[in-house]
């Protein structure tokens, strides 16, 4: 009774049940909410406070920015049941879409003009966070030594993760929202002949339900503005028993990223990685962490089943 109570009083205003339906499309910052529902941080920041107290939403911050995602879904699914059941017009939510849609082109924008403009030397940006060759050798250990089957390689920039692994898959796909990377990675792959490039969204993937055995997202999760969703989009695409196989960084303070390299998120915890793998069915086999550089970098790695989580001989999860 509690518990229904403390939902019902942070659900008994407008703006609130607002911010609710925004966090439901997507994670926002303060920032954000503040400019979607034209009103103060300090308000906004307010009102998301009341949501976290009720468990109906909860704050991260990273650096000097925080973001706001949703509560727990055993808590937040019967709200949005209820709130779907009894939708009626709302001139609010056509405004808040349209100015959440202005926020999303204003993201995706941002990051597009970085990657055109910095295509030539991507390679070399990403080799000065650690030795590529550690995060290379460790990437292949962890995906053994068998067929990769159909393989995808999701944001695959100027085509390396394709170049290291296509000659162990049947087929490869790579695929990638910048025209120039993919050109890059076309003059890179001229002599692999199993490889397939697509311009396409990771949000998005050009593959049916459960066509790849194998998915890779190699440090692409931080340029991401909804990471949970790049992540349900591979397991989508995942058959049974297929593997996911990220490698991103730990998380870190490096704030300049942001501006410098457009990154979206700066890093990742296990606990966030593994929630989400939890979420789309992926249990956990491996995680790895890789000192050195300027920033570590992790590795995780998941497999596709529909029971349980897989384990190491000792019953846990493994990790190095």
């Amino acid at each position: 009774m509690n518990q229904a109570l403390g939902t019902f009083r942070a659900l008994a205003d407008s703006t609130r049940l607002r911010i609710m339906a925004l966090l439901r499309a997507m994670e926002l910052s303060v920032g954000e909410l503040a400019q979607v529902l034209g009103q103060s941080q300090p308000r906004v920041s307010r009102h998301v406070k009341i949501l976290c107290d009720a468990g109906l939403a909860e704050r991260r911050k990273e650096g000097s920015w925080v973001f706001v995602a949703l509560g727990d879904p055993a808590q937040t699914g019967p709200v949005f049941a209820a709130l779907d059941a009894w939708r009626e017009p709302d001139h609010w939510a056509v405004a808040d879409e349209a100015r959440l849609a202005a926020v999303r082109a204003d993201r995706a924008s941002a990051a597009n003009e970085w990657f055109e403009a910095h295509a030539g030397d991507w390679d070399a940006i990403r080799s000065l966070h650690i030795a590529e060759s550690e995060v290379e050798a460790a990437m292949a250990k962890a995906l053994g030594d068998g067929s990769l089957g159909q393989l995808i390689d999701i944001g695959t920039g100027t085509g390396r993760m394709l170049e290291l692994f296509a000659p162990r898959a049947e087929q490869a796909l790579g695929i990638d929202r910048s025209s120039e990377m993919l050109r890059l990675a076309r003059a890179k792959l001229a002599d692999v002949g199993n490889t397939e490039l697509r311009q396409a969204d990771l949000y998005a993937l050009p593959l049916p339900d459960g066509g790849a055995d194998t998915a890779i997202l190699h440090h692409v999760l931080h340029f991401a503005q909804q990471p949970g969703a790049a992540i349900a989009e591979a397991a989508r695409v995942l058959g049974p028993g297929g593997r996911l196989l990220i490698a991103d960084f730990a998380p870190h303070e490096r704030e300049e990223l942001r501006a410098k390299d457009a990154h979206a998120r700066l890093g990742f915890s296990d606990e966030q990685i593994l929630g989400w793998f939890d979420a789309q069915g992926l249990s956990p086999v491996q995680v790895e962490t890789l000192e050195g550089g300027e920033l570590s970098v992790k590795l995780w790695l998941g497999r596709k089943t529909a029971t349980g989580n897989e384990t190491n001989e000792t019953g846990k999860v493994k990790a190095a």
